[in-house]
């Protein structure tokens, strides 16, 4: 039930189409808490629309797992899910992190600054070293209690960024 849930949820995403990639996040302004270090260069730099699953436990809702796709022109260039990993869809590489830092926002999910760990091919995600997940809309558990085994999805969008060692 739950890859059903999340192939659901990207292949929604994948026919209602998404925004357009910019060369630096749209309005982007960087909370210090998520900046990257010294060192770092920047990538790339994609909007993503998304959701966060959410599922119930001992009557609250906890994090289940991301599903979003990431664009370019209008087009889908990446697939962001659980661990967090983002994978091409254009070369096959993937980037694993871990969240070092956060910002919140109002009524959004926090914006994050990740620490690549595992990359795998020789395509765009190949070398990053941080991820950035900046603009964050939306994504936000439900408030109150819920019943167990209970899960949903809700919407959101970001723009994440991507850099490698200079």
């Amino acid at each position: 039930m739950k890859r059903m849930t999340v192939a659901l949820a990207i292949g929604a995403l994948l026919v209602g189409g998404a925004a357009t990639a910019s060369a630096t996040p749209a309005g982007a302004k960087v909370p210090d808490a998520v900046k990257v270090p010294a060192g770092n260069v920047a990538l790339a730099s994609y909007p993503a629309e998304g959701v966060q699953i959410y599922g119930c436990t001992n009557g609250a809702w906890a994090l289940v797992q991301p599903a979003a796709v990431l664009s370019r022109h209008g087009q889908p260039v990446a697939l962001h899910s659980k661990g967090p990993v983002w994978t091409s869809i254009v070369d096959g590489s993937t980037v694993g992190a871990a969240a070092v830092a956060n910002s919140p926002r109002d009524g959004a999910i926090p914006q994050l600054l990740l620490k690549a760990n595992p990359n795998t091919g020789n395509g765009i995600f190949g070398k990053v070293t941080y991820i950035q997940r900046l603009n964050t809309r939306g994504g936000v558990a439900p408030a109150g209690t819920c019943t167990d085994g209970a899960q949903t999805a809700v919407r959101y969008s970001a723009d994440y960024a991507f850099w490698v060692a200079g």
